[in-house]
């Protein structure tokens, strides 16, 4: 009876034994072998553009400090629902990644709520890439030298002023309607397609005011054929030093595109810890800085957390702006 029971045992023990090593094949992260294959990141706009060109300078050295190749995967269309569409329904084994933007999770959401996915609750947050400002860009013959005396300016002149977009629905749009709210002012919305569409009316004085993207609105800054009042971030940017902000005119007044990694719903705590490591350290790189600094934009990083919560309040802010100025695309 004892000799069947010993064999009994040893047999459920060497059955125990082949079938642990096959679950821990399971589990990448468990057993120490992710990433064992190369790591997707999602990109949902075209190639070559500022989103883009980013996620190449980020996906190198991602891939340096989590040991494995990032490859960039461009899936552009419905600004930013297709790419963010395919991340949201791939499997949550750590190697897709999404590189959203406040574009795919914070204003398209809010202006379209037909979107395939729940932006805030199916994706999970993994780390804040960057963050990039507004640049207020008046024409030269303004009479406006600082916000204070913009916001003046535009006062005594309800309805007499315009600024430039560069489409509805846009960011740009969205923080000049934004400012508006917030300093009691009435200045008349012309649409562009595209902002450098609006520089020559802007320069000449057909316009007053454009809200412009930091990387596209400084180089006119800089070859003196426009005046920069404020950048739109809620502290000084590195990028222009000498530039005050909005918030030191109107408290509080922050706009940025933020630029963030995402993963599908349900990825393990284990996995995101991985990759934001990985992650922060790439963006404490001094060659990412300067290739980030080139496009107009801050790496940021930090903790999947404080990530969530920022987008989070981005969140709440457009939402408040798009009901109550009655924004659409159209």
């Amino acid at each position: 009876m004892k000799r069947t029971h010993a064999i009994f045992l040893a047999t459920i023990g060497a059955a125990c034994a082949a079938i642990l090593p096959a679950a821990a094949q399971t589990s990448p992260a468990a057993s120490g072998a992710y990433p064992a294959r190369p790591i997707r990141m999602i990109v949902p706009f075209p190639a070559g553009g500022a989103t883009d060109i980013l996620a190449r300078a980020l996906s190198q050295k991602l891939g340096e400090k989590i040991g494995q190749t990032v490859v960039v995967d461009n899936r552009p269309g419905a600004g930013g629902t297709i790419g963010a569409d395919a991340a949201f329904k791939a499997a949550p084994d750590g190697y897709t990644l999404l590189l959203a933007t406040s574009s795919t999770h914070s204003i398209g959401p809010a202006i379209n709520p037909k979107i395939p996915y729940n932006a805030e609750t199916d994706f999970t947050p993994v780390g804040y890439v960057a963050s990039s400002p507004n640049i207020v860009l008046v024409p030269n013959s303004s009479p406006a030298r600082t916000m204070r005396e913009f916001m003046d300016h535009a006062r005594k002149n309800p309805g007499r002023l315009n600024y430039a977009s560069s489409g509805n629905g846009t960011i740009v749009h969205l923080t000049t309607e934004y400012f508006k709210a917030q300093s009691g002012t009435f200045i008349l919305h012309i649409p562009y397609r595209g902002t450098a569409l609006a520089m020559p009316d802007l320069i000449s004085g057909k316009l007053d005011v454009l809200f412009d993207s930091f990387v596209t609105g400084m180089p006119h800054v800089k070859d003196g054929k426009l005046r920069a009042l404020a950048v739109t971030s809620l502290q000084r940017t590195a990028l222009a030093p000498d530039l005050p902000t909005v918030s030191e005119t109107l408290p509080g007044f922050e706009s940025v595109t933020w630029f963030g990694v995402y993963g599908p719903k349900g990825l393990s705590a284990e996995l995101t810890a991985r990759v934001n490591q990985a992650l922060n350290a790439a963006l404490a790189d001094a060659e990412v800085k300067e290739r980030f600094a080139r496009l107009g934009a801050e790496p940021t990083g930090g903790t999947p957390q404080a990530f969530a919560a920022m987008v989070k309040a981005d969140n709440a802010k457009w939402k408040k702006i798009i009901s109550e100025r009655k924004i659409t695309t159209e």
